[in-house]
């Protein structure tokens, strides 16, 4: 007797149906979290490296930005030093 199932396509095309929802949740899931630092490298949404900036090269950008003055920064420096 015949059924209206499909059979065997049936139960392939609802393992496929589920494989690509979930590595698409894997894939969502992975795009949407910034990934951690590693070993002083920064990974962005892009997947580029982006060397970290330490404290120091934070404060010599923000120096010559104009953002802090010349007292300011020496003494954030000497702290930075510490």
């Amino acid at each position: 007797m015949m059924g209206w199932g499909f059979g065997n396509v049936g139960v392939g095309m609802m393992f496929l149906f589920w494989v690509v929802v979930i590595f698409g949740a894997l894939w969502l899931l992975a795009n949407t979290f910034p990934r951690p630092m590693r070993d002083g490298y920064s990974v962005g949404r892009e997947g580029d490296l982006h060397l970290a900036e330490s404290p120091q090269d934070i404060l010599k950008r923000r120096y010559a930005s104009g953002e802090i003055d010349k007292a300011e920064y020496e003494t954030m420096r000497r702290d930075l030093d510490r």
